[in-house]
């Protein structure tokens, strides 16, 4: 009962924020400004993740008795959140960001929020603490990125936010992690406050305090949740968080090969390609809907590891080819693609080349005639100088079949 009242609690205060926020930001100049990256019009602030933070800062001390893991995530992620307050409102320079993001995550570090030594197959151990303190960096830099990339559409990181908690207190509840359970109920209750203003058409967006605290609570929740040694608790928040870990690491790859800096906007992510195709509203519930099942093959692996494996390599395969199809990475990355090409029209390669011989022969042949009787009726025209007039008809003749063929192929190619 104490768990619902927090999510009801974290819910309200939310919800009663945003308008307030709204009207505060309309006397600022926190308005979402466009680039190359966004797809709004108008003015719309974006400082809404005010009330995200708000909400979750005050049931958090209603509602959680904190330890000291829980204190430092809560520090790491208010640094997190201050650093992209300041960004929405004074535009700070990536560098500068990149550096408060590396001291929250040494912060975190600082409080014990970090991954334990690791148990790998066939007896391996990795007990190094700089090694861990490495993993910690990159991961919670990666996943605050990663969810700060995904608010590209209306709703869509709010969405994959309140699907990723949902997964995380299920599985607490599994686990009997009571303080994870409220964790996530108390983060649930301040997203669906939030997302019903943010819903398309978005009335506020959440802007870089919302995203950049939200990415930081989830890697900070999914290193407190799954903080045990083994391999299998290391993937499961990966595999919660593998959408927009796919789609980060797709947008690095095509920055590196366009030589763009990672910092740069474009309108090539998973959700602008999928838009495209379905509609604004169609493609956030589709990327919920995958990260939900994803979680859902997170949820049954514990249980059934095969049938779980299964499903992830299911989802990948989809999710690879959807990638190479759209040129998402670069038109020329087509590795499963080009492979499954190679299999199936193995066999109808020597007929499409015996078939390219011929046309090509034919041509050759037309234009080696062609060529022939131009230099027969030249050589007449010099042996018989009364067929000049003639033969020099008979060559702007033959010039103009030659030639009109292949203006006439050129138009077709047009």
């Amino acid at each position: 009962m104490r768990k619902l009242l927090s999510l009801i609690c974290s819910f309200f205060i939310s919800l009663l924020l945003v308008p307030l926020i709204r009207k505060v930001s309309a006397g600022s100049d926190a308005f979402a400004r466009q680039n190359k990256r966004t797809i709004h019009h108008g003015k719309i602030s974006r400082i809404g993740g005010i009330a995200i933070y708000a909400a979750f800062a005050i049931s958090m001390s209603l509602f959680i008795e904190p330890d000291r893991a829980l204190i430092g995530a809560f520090l790491a992620s208010s640094m997190m959140f201050f650093t992209g307050l300041a960004d929405d409102f004074f535009d700070l320079k990536p560098g500068m960001k990149m550096l408060f993001q590396f001291l929250a995550a040494c912060l975190l570090i600082q409080y014990g929020v970090r991954t334990d030594s690791l148990h790998l197959p066939f007896g391996i151990v990795i007990d190094w603490p700089i090694l861990s303190a490495l993993f910690t960096l990159v991961w919670v830099v990666g996943i605050t990125n990663a969810v700060n990339l995904m608010d590209g559409l209306d709703g869509l990181a709010g969405g994959i936010s309140l699907v990723v908690f949902s997964i995380v207190a299920s599985i607490s509840l599994v686990d009997h992690r009571m303080d994870m359970i409220t964790l996530s109920m108390v983060m649930c209750g301040a997203l669906l406050g939030f997302l019903i203003y943010n819903a398309h058409p978005a009335s506020i967006f959440m802007g870089d305090c919302g995203s950049l605290f939200l990415g930081c609570m989830i890697a900070s929740t999914s290193l407190m949740g799954f903080k045990s040694s083994t391999i299998l608790t290391l993937a499961l928040p990966i595999l919660i968080l593998l959408l927009p870990i796919i789609d980060t690491l797709s947008a690095i790859l095509r920055r590196k090969i366009k030589g763009q800096s990672f910092s740069t906007a474009d309108k090539k992510h998973l959700h602008h390609q999928l838009m495209r195709r379905f509609g604004h509203g169609n493609t956030v519930v589709i990327m919920c809907g995958i990260t939900f099942l994803f979680g859902l093959c997170a949820f049954l692996y514990i249980y059934d590891r095969k049938f779980g494996l299964l499903l992830i390599l299911i989802l990948l395969v989809i999710i690879e080819v959807f990638i190479e199809k759209t040129g998402m990475i670069s038109p020329y990355y087509r590795p499963l693609l080009g492979f499954l090409n190679r299999i199936i029209g193995g066999s109808e390669r020597p007929n499409q080349k015996r078939s390219a011989n011929r046309q090509t022969n034919q041509k050759h042949s037309s234009k080696t005639t062609m060529d022939e009787s131009m230099e027969f009726t030249i050589r007449m025209s010099v042996s018989n100088p009364g067929r000049s007039k003639l033969a020099s008809q008979e060559i702007e003749q033959t010039r103009r079949i030659k030639f009109g063929n292949r203006e006439h192929h050129r138009s077709n190619h047009r």
